[in-house]
């Protein structure tokens, strides 16, 4: 990927924003909105190698069925790693181009990939206190919804941490799951999701992405 490449999947207000499938193949479909580090790959401090991306186990498995049923597949994920200057956008790409192929070889594929390098504490142009698009602010997933034509309220997503979780109550989406891979299992992660569920909103809290497809109802927003 060249610097015009580059910049044409950095929005103005600093967002990796990345749409790989056609408005038609998404237009009023639900998504499974996916956190990346410690659900759709290993969790691995500030990933920023390719070599160091695993995909977890049953993940390609969950997005196939996904795109059997016409459900958007749509990555949301903080990178304060960019705004901290541990790596840049370059070693983003070179992580996500390494996730693709994995995931063209189990036959399987992501419609969208949205990054946020936003944090309190990253460097300029990326310090802010609480950006709109850093889950658990919904800005991601809105923007989505927008560019893909996503029907939201139908929608579910799938994070290890209670901000992935409040991000999709926050954004209107029909619920949560929060698994104990990753950062699921440590301090009170799966707690704090737990205590965000309502009649409207349920939250399941799961081991890992493998256990999605005995909750039917996550993958049933978009039968075809």
């Amino acid at each position: 990927m060249n610097d015009s490449d580059l910049e044409s999947h950095l929005t103005e207000a600093g967002l990796w924003s990345e749409v790989k499938s056609p408005r038609g193949a998404t237009e009023g479909r639900a998504a499974l909105f996916l956190d990346r580090d410690g659900v759709l790959v290993e969790e691995v401090n500030y990933l920023h190698r390719p070599q160091d991306a695993r995909l977890i186990d049953g993940a390609a498995d969950v997005i196939g069925r996904a795109n059997a049923r016409g459900i958007a597949v749509v990555v949301v994920t903080n990178q304060a790693g960019i705004g901290r200057r541990y790596y840049d956008w370059i070693h983003f790409i070179a992580v996500q181009a390494k996730i693709t192929e994995m995931l063209g070889t189990a036959g399987v594929h992501l419609d969208a990939v949205f990054a946020c390098p936003h944090h309190a504490d990253a460097r300029p142009p990326y310090q802010h206190p609480d950006h709109p698009s850093r889950k658990p602010n919904p800005g991601m997933l809105v923007l989505a919804g927008g560019l893909l034509g996503l029907d939201l309220a139908a929608s579910w997503i799938i994070g290890d941490r209670a901000s992935d979780v409040r991000a999709g109550l926050n954004g209107g989406l029909a619920g949560g799951v929060q698994v104990a891979t990753g950062h699921g299992s440590r301090g009170n992660e799966r707690d704090t999701a737990a205590a965000l569920a309502t009649n409207a909103y349920p939250v399941l809290c799961l081991n890992s992405i493998a256990d999605v497809p005995d909750q039917p109802q996550i993958l049933n927003g978009a039968l075809v």
